[in-house]
């Protein structure tokens, strides 16, 4: 069995750690996940002199990211999104509401979120208001109003009748 490996993190990782936290992780973890997401780099005593010296900077990009977290959290507060959805008999819907529904309906309305960072505690299956939680930087948390609408089927516009054509007032030549 492989020893974990030290990472220092280059972003804040859910359940694992912050910002520039040197962690001990599964080797498999980092070489598949944290490396090529660039969420983490390796160890090295280069590295954590490095690292040590940008200690400051990355304390102020934490904040500065708490922030930008903080300001974006307010808007989302502000908004209520709409998800129209197929409803079958008494409000149910056919399928559920997902996290990429929300991250569509956050996209148009012009908020970059990513639906990894939308949670949800069950799947929304009715018709009506719901409370989503949004997860960004820093810890920072907000809630979004969303509100499932049924889908309005638009009716076909009926096809032009053919012109009739009567062969009975038509001469024969």
């Amino acid at each position: 069995m492989a020893a974990n490996v030290n990472v220092i993190l280059a972003r804040d990782v859910f359940n694992l750690g912050h910002l520039g936290e040197v962690v001990k992780v599964r080797p498999g973890f980092a070489r598949n996940y944290l490396f090529p997401k660039l969420l983490a780099l390796p160890v090295s005593a280069t590295r954590v002199r490095h690292f040590e010296h940008q200690k400051k900077l990355i304390e102020h990009q934490r904040q500065k990211l708490r922030l930008q977290s903080e300001e974006l959290s307010k808007q989302l507060a502000e908004i209520q999104i709409t998800v129209a959805a197929k409803v079958g008999d008494q409000g149910k819907l056919f399928g559920s509401i997902g996290t990429r529904d929300i991250e569509k309906a956050l996209v148009e309305q012009g908020h970059k979120v990513s639906h990894r960072d939308i949670k949800l505690e069950h799947p929304i299956k009715t018709v009506g208001l719901h409370a989503v939680e949004v997860r960004l930087e820093g810890d920072v948390k907000a809630k979004i109003n969303l509100v499932v609408v049924p889908e309005v089927a638009v009716p076909e516009a009926p096809a032009p009748a053919p012109a009739v054509v009567n062969d009975a007032a038509t001469p024969t030549v």
